[in-house]
């Protein structure tokens, strides 16, 4: 099966120079990504949030501004930000979600973070919170996430709870990437999805890939509960 993002990785991606390119040249990556996510509704309104690695001592991320229109995203809308998470280039305030990345940037290693909105992983976090996680198999798909080899691959998303503490909540994200390594992503409970790549290209095939999924997982459960309901009638 060829890469989900293989067409989207030569336009918007040609050079591949990941983390090592300049940052006006991720600033208009990450515009690029954020306009594509909100054609399909992954980003809908303000919602989501992107980042990409700029260099790792001291650690600086590049990160679109907090309240900036994904479909709408441009170069000047990506900020600058160091380990704190305070703003050392562009205008604006990082997203007050920025913790995170900085958190999923250190424990895994990770070259960009980016977070949707969608509709679907927003219900699945929700369905499936006393579960703790969703368990994916069998499809074709999962061989998009790095390291995955067959359809027989069974990912894990896990979900944590949602929290306005970012403090609080980046400890819990800690946690569970050092508990659960094999994860590609991750749900927040009512709130969307968060999934990672060595570079930036490996991470928006991770974000088409993995809202693939819920996607294929969420009409399938929601026909099964459907069918259930008209046998128990």
């Amino acid at each position: 099966m060829a890469e989900p993002s293989a067409r989207l990785t030569s336009v918007m991606y040609p050079s591949r120079k990941a983390m090592t390119a300049p940052f006006t040249e991720i600033a208009q990556q990450l515009a690029s990504a954020g306009r594509r996510f909100d054609r399909y509704g992954w980003v809908l309104g303000t919602s989501g949030n992107l980042s990409a690695v700029l260099s790792r001592e001291p650690l600086r991320l590049a990160i679109s501004r907090s309240g900036a229109s994904k479909g709408e995203l441009a170069p000047d809308d990506i900020l600058e930000v160091d380990a704190q998470c305070a703003v050392l280039r562009g205008q604006g305030r990082a997203s007050a979600e920025a913790p995170l990345h900085v958190e999923i940037a250190r424990t895994r290693g990770a070259g960009a973070v980016l977070h949707t909105h969608s509709i679907w992983s927003t219900i699945l976090s929700d369905r499936f919170a006393r579960d703790g996680g969703i368990d994916v198999e069998h499809y074709e798909m999962l061989k998009g996430l790095e390291g995955v080899t067959t359809h027989e691959h069974r990912e894990r998303i896990p979900i944590l709870e949602n929290d306005q503490d970012m403090s609080r909540l980046a400890g819990h994200v800690r946690q569970l990437l050092k508990t659960g390594p094999a994860c590609h992503a991750f749900l927040l409970r009512r709130h969307g999805m968060y999934t990672w790549g060595n570079t930036l290209p490996e991470a928006v095939r991770h974000v088409e890939v993995v809202e693939f999924l819920l996607e294929a997982v969420g009409r399938t459960t929601e026909r099964s509960s459907h069918g259930r309901g008209q046998d128990s009638r």
